[in-house]
């Protein structure tokens, strides 16, 4: 693709949880102009099924994809790519690329059992982790986080990095000090966690997205990563790709508007 060419790598269709099909979207794709479109399921993954892919819907999105990628390849290239969780344990190599996410955080529950409390589902689940698993100590969770976090392209063999500091998602606002909901994001607990994650995700080569997902679903005024991280990385030769991290297709390239 052209350096200037306008694309996006960070899609979701209806057979995780988004809307519409990989054919509806790459249709919205052409009408804006796209050169290019990647599809980017969730993986399934085994201890939480509401969001990511089953393993029959995982083949049955890539035939429509891997379809519509033959019906379409004289308007714009179609990619078959994943959002790998990195506690999937589903193999990568059928697909064109890798996004490598964190969504969870592994623990261990009152009876010794591995527990997997999630860092974007709702904000009162953000805040009953912090208290249960945590000792209601929210930087501990966050150093959790990127410690995981930082082993995310090993484990995955991700080609990009999946919305850096996803645990702010629901940060925004609060009544701490205006400095943030649950947490304060220059705290120097939680900016040597991220530091960390990112001197060590920075030597592997991978790309870093701007994520726009939680502007486009109202939870956040900013993509991710924050400004300050960004800056960290690009001082440091971070590379970047710019990702809507879409759930309908009226939000793809939404940072194109």
């Amino acid at each position: 693709m052209r350096e200037n060419a306008l694309f996006d790598l960070h899609v979701h269709t209806k057979y995780c949880d988004g809307e519409g099909t990989p054919d509806e979207i790459v249709r919205a794709a052409i009408d804006k102009g796209l050169e290019a479109i990647g599809f980017s399921g969730h993986s399934y993954t085994a201890f939480d099924e509401e969001v990511c892919m089953t393993r029959k819907g995982t083949d049955r999105y890539e035939e429509r994809v891997r379809q519509a990628a033959k019906d379409y390849a004289d308007k714009i290239r179609v990619f078959c790519g994943i959002e790998q969780d990195y506690y999937s344990e589903e193999p990568t190599d059928r697909w064109d690329y890798v996004i490598g996410s964190v969504h969870y955080v592994r623990v261990r529950n009152a009876n010794g059992e591995p527990a997997y409390p999630s860092v974007d589902e709702t904000p009162q689940l953000f805040e009953e982790a912090v208290e249960k698993y945590f000792g209601g100590d929210v930087y501990a969770f966050a150093e959790a986080y990127y410690d995981v976090l930082s082993d995310v392209v090993r484990k995955t063999g991700a080609d990009i990095i999946g919305h850096f500091d996803l645990i702010t998602k629901f940060n925004a606002g609060g009544e701490n000090g205006g400095k943030g909901r649950f947490f304060d994001e220059s705290h120097p607990r939680y900016v040597a966690a991220w530091q960390k994650a990112a001197d060590k995700l920075l030597e592997t080569g991978a790309v870093f997205e701007i994520n726009f997902g939680g502007m486009n679903r109202g939870s956040r005024m900013e993509p991710y990563p924050s400004r300050p991280i960004i800056e960290y990385l690009d001082a440091r030769g971070g590379k970047f790709i710019l990702s809507s991290d879409s759930h309908n297709a009226s939000t793809l390239a939404c940072w194109n508007r």
